[in-house]
C-alpha cells in the first residue's frame, strides 16, 4: 500500500520564551500557598503573576527551582530527583538534555517561569510555534490524523528540515516507520485549524531544540504513513 501524499506549505513561524497558557492565574495562587504567603486569595488577579515571581526571589534559586518543580512534577519525580535537578537547572537546559522527554515540557515551563523571575540567572528558554498547512493528493488520505496525528504530522515535518536535524538523526528509524510514541512528548501543543476536502492546517508549539529548522522549510511534497496503534482491551 502506497503512503499518503501531501504538500506542505509553512504559513507561519515564531519563536517563544513562554507557551501558550502554560501558566495559570490557579498557578500563581498555588505556588503562593507552598511559599506560605498569607491569604494570597486577596491578591488582585492582574498582581498575581508578578506577585508570585517577587516571591520566589525570596528564595535562593536552587529553593526555588525545588518548590516550582515539586509543583508540575511531583508525580514523576521523587523528592531527591527534584532535589537533584533542581540544581542542575541552575546551568543546564533540562527541557532538552534530560533522557526523559515526557517531562521536557514541564521543564521549559519550570525553567521559563524562574528565568523570568530572576532575571536571566537561570538558561533562557525558548521553543518555537507555526502554522504548517497540509494538502493531500486524496481527501481520504486526512482520516491518517484522526488518531495520535502527532507521528503523521512529524514524518512530514522531518522531510523538510535537513538531513543532519536532530530529529531526523535521532530519531530516523521511527519516522521511517509506524511506531513513533515519542512524538507526543516532541510536539507539545497541536490545535487543528482550517479543513476542507483535502485540506487541513495545524498550529504546533514544540522546543526550539526539536522544530527550528523546520523554520527554513518553504512548500514541499512528502510522504507520510499513520502510526499504529494497539487497541485496549476492554
Amino acid at each position: 500500500m502506497t503512503n499518503p501524499t501531501f504538500t506542505v506549505e509553512r504559513l507561519s513561524f515564531d519563536t517563544l520564551s513562554e507557551l501558550p497558557n502554560a501558566w495559570t492565574n490557579q498557578d500563581y495562587l498555588a505556588l503562593l500557598r507552598l511559599m506560605s504567603y498569607d491569604n494570597p486569595e486577596e491578591i488582585a488577579p492582574a498582581e498575581l503573576k508578578a506577585m508570585c515571581l517577587m516571591s520566589l526571589t525570596d528564595l535562593e534559586p536552587a529553593e526555588a527551582a525545588e518548590l516550582v518543580l515539586g509543583y508540575l512534577l511531583a508525580e514523576q519525580l521523587n523528592a531527591g530527583q527534584i532535589q537533584n535537578l533542581a540544581h542542575n537547572m541552575l546551568t543546564e537546559k533540562l527541557w532538552e538534555e534530560n533522557p526523559e522527554l515526557g517531562q521536557h515540557q514541564g521543564f521549559f515551563n519550570a525553567t521559563q517561569l524562574l528565568y523570568e523571575a530572576y532575571n536571566g540567572k537561570f538558561p533562557r528558554p525558548e521553543a518555537v510555534q507555526f502554522q504548517v498547512q497540509l494538502t493531500a493528493a486524496a481527501p481520504a488520505s486526512l482520516a491518517i490524523f484522526e488518531r495520535q496525528p502527532e507521528a503523521p504530522l512529524l514524518r512530514l515535518l522531518a522531510q523538510g528540515m535537513p538531513d543532519n536535524t536532530l530529529l531526523r538523526r535521532l530519531f530516523g528509524e521511527q519516522l521511517a516507520g509506524t511506531s513513533f510514541p515519542e512524538a507526543q512528548d516532541i510536539i507539545w501543543q497541536l490545535k487543528p485549524g482550517a479543513k476542507t476536502e483535502n485540506i487541513i492546517s495545524f498550529d504546533v508549539v514544540s522546543s526550539a531544540y526539536w522544530l527550528d529548522d523546520f523554520k527554513y522549510a518553504d512548500s514541499y511534497q512528502a510522504t507520510t504513513q499513520a502510526e499504529e496503534i494497539a487497541d485496549t482491551p476492554e
